[in-house]
């Protein structure tokens, strides 16, 4: 694997030569089987395409310092691919075959594991592939699953960078679709993000709606402050982070407090006058934010740099997902 051009490309833009699929046709699903990543035959009628019925995953595999290789938490991202499955009226991916595929695909593609700080980002996704466009009230009886494979490199290679994230008194999605990772919350969040950006240089919006911390559009949201940790207590509104909760689960094993409630913006900024601001995400895995931006005022989170606590779990979560420190919770899965 060429690391150099990993560190030049965007995140999962760069795909491996294989894929695995499978098919749901008559109230059953296909056998799974890895193929070449390649275009797929869908129909422009396809359920997807016109009513969004569909969602996906995201993890990594890590390949350790003695060569071997393995998935973090891959039991937690099937089981919420299979509630927001439920969620979606799709049919559910079998999660055992979901594990094969997943699997299969990462042994098969086991070359293309960078060395850390690199990765290999799975993305399963799943999508209504019936050809019907008069389906708007009906759930689709067919789709597809397919799991893609991109080697990635550190999402802060040049070092981790205080980020600016402006606050939005609006919803993310719809309330009741918050914690379904598909494709369409992540659109909705798209317009307001680019408006921040192009008005205060934001790095993403926090969404606040009726003044109640909720999520950004791409991360979860956390707040911390010596020894004690806040973020929103969970709820169908927002995405239950894998991220999210390897942390927390982390920081009670390291003697913080941990609370998850509902706090508005008034007690963020009174938070973060002395405390830390952190996003979480497969991607990052934890960013601290130097910056609030607010009714069109800057507020600056601690020294505006991303603060200890916040560098500290970052390195510790990571190590555990390295395989450099013990396996203490049961996370990984060797391939």
């Amino acid at each position: 694997m060429d690391t150099s051009a990993l560190r030049q490309a965007p995140f999962g833009s760069v795909l491996t030569e294989t894929m695995a699929i499978a098919w749901f046709r008559d109230g059953n699903w296909s056998p799974e089987r890895l193929e070449p990543t390649a275009p797929l035959p869908i129909h422009p009628a396809a359920h997807a395409l016109h009513y969004s019925s569909s969602c996906f995953e995201g993890f990594k595999a890590y390949r350790r310092a003695d060569g071997g290789v393995h998935l973090f938490r891959v039991d937690r991202h099937i089981e919420r691919m299979r509630e927001s499955a439920r969620l979606l009226v799709l049919p559910e991916p079998d999660a055992a075959q979901l594990a094969r595929m997943v699997l299969s695909l990462v042994d098969r593609c086991r070359g293309d594991v960078p060395d850390a700080p690199g990765a290999l980002y799975l993305r399963p996704v799943l999508f209504g592939t019936v050809p019907n466009v008069g389906a708007a009230g009906t759930p689709t009886p067919e789709a597809c699953l397919v799991v893609l494979a991109s080697p990635v490199w550190d999402y802060f290679a040049g070092g981790l960078k205080p980020l600016r994230i402006s606050v939005e008194l609006s919803s993310r999605t719809a309330p009741h679709l918050g914690m379904v990772k598909t494709g369409g919350n992540y659109a909705a969040a798209l317009g307001p993000t680019l408006a921040a950006r192009r008005e205060h240089r934001a790095d993403q919006v926090l969404f606040c709606p009726e003044g109640k911390v909720q999520e950004t559009g791409a991360a979860n949201f956390l707040l911390i402050r010596g020894q004690h940790i806040l973020t929103r207590g969970l709820d169908s509104t927002f995405l239950h982070g894998v991220t999210r909760d390897s942390a927390l689960t982390l920081a009670r094993h390291l003697g913080y407090e941990v609370s998850e409630r509902v706090f508005d913006v008034e007690e963020t900024l009174r938070w973060i006058a002395e405390g830390e601001a952190v996003l979480s995400g497969t991607a990052a895995v934890l960013a601290g934010v130097g910056t609030l931006i607010h009714q069109g005022r800057e507020f600056r989170v601690g020294t505006g740099d991303v603060g200890p606590h916040t560098k500290a779990l970052r390195a510790a979560l990571i190590a555990i997902q390295r395989g450099e420190s013990p396996d203490t919770f049961g996370w990984l899965t060797p391939v």
